[in-house]
C-alpha cells in the first residue's frame, strides 16, 4: 500500500508535485483557485496516463489535438474528484471533512501518512505588511493555522509539513509562530522549524522557506536530513534551450536539444511537448528600461536601480523605495531571485537577460525557475498560470523533502509489522 496524504492550500501542486514524484498516494487536494484546481486535475490525468503507458494521449491535449474534456474522459472520475474546490473556513470545514472522509472510503484508505499545505502567505510577508497600513494586523488569513491544526485533529496523520515565508519568524513579533507552535502541539504533534532554501535542493534560485515539520508525540520521528545538492549549474542552463521571442509572442519548438542540467534535474525529458513559451506584451518604454537594465548588468554587472534610469523614464513618483522594482534574471549566475506572485501584475522584476529579446520571463522559463518539468501544465489562462508559479513551493524541495519522509515513513511502518 503506497503511503498516502492530503494537501491543503494546494496551489497549482508544487508541494504536491515532490511527493506524487516519490510514490504517494494523494487523498485530497483542496484549493480554492478554479485556475489551480483546473491544472491539478490536468496533472492527475498526467501521472494516471503515464503509469498506464499512455503519455501520447496527454501529448495530444499538450499539442490541442484534443479538448480537456476529452483529457478528462480518459481517466477515472474517482481521481478529478480528489480535486476539491473548496475555499477553507469556519464555517466549510465540516463540510470539507465529509468530503474528504468519502474519498478515504472509496480509495479503501484508513489513515493519512503525511498532511502538506502552506497557507496563502501575504499576510505574513515583509513585503505584504510593508504595504499594508495596519502591518495587516487585522488580515484573516494570518489565522488560517486554524484550519490546519483542525484537519489534524480530524485525521491524525504521522506527519504534516507546514510552508510558509520567512516573515511568519517575525509577523507581530513572532506572536504567530508561537501561537501556531502551541495549537500544533495541542493536537498532539511535536514540530521542529527551519528556514530551508531552494538552492540547495538543485532548484536554480535563491528561494528561502519556512519548512516547519510535526510528527505524532509518541511517534519516534524527527526533523529529516534531506539530502543536499552540490552540483554547480547557471541559470542560462535554464534557459538556453528556449527559442527567443518577442513580447507578446509564443512558440511551441524547443531551439536546441536539453542542457546537462535540464536532463539531470528531470525538467525537460526526451517526450515532452513545449508549452507556456508564451510572453506577456510589453509597452515601449518598459522596454527600454528593460535594454538599460540588461546592459547595466552585461556590462558592468551592476544592478540598475530605478532612480539611476534616464529622467524620461522615470515616470513612478515613488523614488525612495522598490528601486529594484526592475531586474533582471541574469544568466551567468547560479541562481535566480526569488520568484513571487506578484510575476502575476508585471514582470518586471523578472527581465529576460538577452537584450534582443528585450521582455519579462515566459510563463515557461518562470516555470523552470521554480523547477516544475515542463510536462506541467497550468490551466486558467497566462495571468492565472504565473499566479500559480509565483505562490508555489518548487517541486525539486518538496521532493527532497518527500524523499526524506519516506524513508522514515517506511522504516516505522516495516517495524510495526
Amino acid at each position: 500500500m503506497p503511503l498516502t496524504y492530503i494537501d491543503i492550500f494546494a496551489g497549482a501542486g508544487g508541494l504536491t508535485e515532490g511527493f506524487r514524484s516519490n510514490g504517494y498516494e494523494a487523498i485530497a487536494h483542496v484549493e480554492m483557485m478554479p485556475g489551480a484546481c483546473l491544472t491539478l486535475k490536468t496533472r492527475e490525468c498526467y501521472y494516471y496516463l503515464k503509469r498506464h503507458n499512455r503519455l501520447g494521449e496527454y501529448n495530444k491535449y499538450l499539442k490541442h489535438e484534443i479538448s480537456r474534456e476529452e483529457l478528462y474522459s480518459l481517466v477515472p472520475q474517482s481521481l478529478l474528484d480528489s480535486v476539491l474546490n473548496v475555499t477553507m473556513s469556519k464555517e466549510s470545514m465540516q463540510d470539507l471533512f465529509a468530503l474528504i472522509d468519502s474519498l478515504k472510503e472509496s480509495k479503501n484508505i484508513d489513515e493519512v501518512d503525511v498532511l502538506v499545505g502552506g497557507p496563502p502567505c501575504q499576510a505574513y510577508s515583509l513585503v505584504g505588511r510593508a504595504r499594508s497600513k495596519n502591518n495587516m494586523e487585522n488580515d484573516p488569513r494570518n489565522y488560517l493555522y486554524m484550519l490546519y491544526k483542525e484537519v489534524l485533529k480530524k485525521y491524525h496523520p504521522r506527519i504534516f509539513v507546514f510552508e510558509n515565508v520567512p516573515g511568519l519568524l517575525t509577523a507581530k513579533g513572532g506572536a504567530y509562530l508561537k501561537d501556531m507552535k502551541s495549537q500544533f502541539r495541542d493536537a498532539g504533534y511535536k514540530l521542529e522549524c527551519n528556514i530551508l532554501n531552494s538552492k540547495e535542493y538543485g532548484v536554480l534560485q535563491n528561494r528561502r522557506r519556512v519548512i516547519l515539520i510535526g510528527w505524532q508525540t509518541e511517534s519516534g520521528f524527527s526533523y529529516p536530513q534531506l539530502r543536499k545538492v552540490k552540483e554547480e549549474y547557471l541559470v542560462k542552463d535554464l534557459l538556453s534551450d528556449l527559442p527567443p521571442i518577442a513580447p507578446g509572442e509564443s512558440s511551441n519548438h524547443y531551439d536546441s536539444p536539453p542542457t546537462e542540467y535540464l536532463k539531470k534535474s528531470g525538467i525537460r525529458k526526451k517526450e515532452d511537448v513545449l508549452t507556456w513559451h508564451e510572453a506577456r506584451p510589453h509597452i515601449e518604454r518598459d522596454r527600454e528600461i528593460y535594454k538599460h537594465v540588461i546592459s547595466t548588468w552585461n556590462n558592468s554587472k551592476q544592478r540598475l536601480r530605478y532612480s539611476d534610469l534616464p529622467e524620461e523614464l522615470c515616470t513612478h513618483k515613488n523614488r525612495s523605495s522598490f528601486l529594484d522594482r526592475f531586474k533582471v534574471v541574469a544568466s551567468d549566475l547560479p541562481t535566480a531571485q526569488t520568484m513571487v506572485a506578484h510575476i502575476s501584475k508585471d514582470g518586471h522584476y523578472y527581465i529576460h537577460p538577452d537584450i534582443k529579446q528585450a521582455r519579462s520571463l515566459s510563463v515557461r522559463e518562470a516555470a523552470r525557475i521554480q523547477s516544475f518539468p515542463d510536462n506541467f501544465y497550468f490551466e486558467g489562462g497566462r495571468t492565472s498560470a504565473y499566479l500559480q508559479i509565483g505562490n508555489a513551493v518548487p517541486p525539486l524541495m518538496a521532493e527532497a523533502i518527500a524523499s526524506s519522509l519516506k524513508h522514515e515513513l517506511m522504516e516505522k511502518k516495516k517495524n510495526e509489522r
